[in-house]
């Protein structure tokens, strides 16, 4: 059975979400004209933004982060984007130099040591491209919802990130089966992992298939404490997690 099968059930306001999610994104792009990008993890509500940014042919830049750990199915559903809607899609990787010597350093299972060096690693391959893609941008669109975890339980329409840049979080207010429902009817090409029982994909080491019954996001860093499964993508104020092991970014 498929993603599509099991969740694509829709809110009753389905229809007003998304007329709102499009004023929204219109909005944005014409505020901050040539300097706005989705950051996109290809993930199922990223995909939503990219095919109404697509659709509505809005001049939004697309951007994600491959981190060099990713799945083949997410990597590959990159080249399935740019064709389906013949655009291209900036891919932002770590520095080379950087990965070298933390892999020598702390090996390929460091992120299972500590959650320090778990976060040194998300810093590295997410957090540093990151910076780059935004470098020369005044906004940046996320497919953050308040449903994904506790945490994120009251992510608004409208944020800031630390640099002072609008940070859009289009879908604040989806469900999942909206976000489904949406794919469905529009046939959006999406990252068949998903069909896998994984709602929420990182990186290979850092992502697993959840139960029936598990909270969202209970498939990524399943083996730390709830408070400390963000990445520091979406955290205000943390110092990069990097530097808390003296690595060069």
């Amino acid at each position: 059975m498929s993603a599509i099968d099991l969740y694509a059930k829709p809110s009753t306001e389905f229809t007003s979400k998304l007329a709102r999610t499009l004023a929204l994104l219109r909005e944005t792009a014409a505020e901050h004209a040539g300097r706005v990008v989705q950051a996109t993890s290809l993930g199922a509500e990223d995909v939503v933004i990219t095919d109404v940014i697509a659709r509505h042919r809005l001049p939004i830049a697309i951007g994600t982060l491959e981190t060099g750990k990713l799945h083949a199915q997410t990597v590959e559903l990159i080249g399935r984007i740019e064709r389906r809607y013949d655009l291209a899609v900036e891919v932002y990787r770590p520095q080379t130099e950087a990965v070298i010597e933390f892999v020598r350093s702390h090996g390929e299972r460091a992120m299972y040591q500590s959650v320090d060096l778990r976060k040194a690693c998300c810093g590295m391959r997410k957090l540093e491209p990151l910076s780059r893609m935004l470098a020369q941008r005044t906004a940046w669109i996320t497919g953050l919802r308040r449903e994904q975890s506790d945490a994120r339980g009251e992510v608004p329409f409208h944020d800031s990130d630390d640099h002072g840049r609008l940070k859009l979080n289009a879908l604040a207010d989806w469900t999942w089966g909206d976000v489904w429902h949406y794919i469905a009817t529009f046939d959006v090409p999406y990252n068949p992992l998903h069909d896998e029982f994984m709602p929420s994909i990182g990186c290979v080491p850092c992502t697993r298939a959840i139960a029936v019954g598990e909270p969202f996001r209970a498939g990524r860093w399943w083996w730390e404490d709830e408070g400390a499964k963000e990445c520091g993508l979406h955290v205000k104020h943390e110092e990069p997690a990097v530097s808390m092991i003296g690595a060069e970014r």
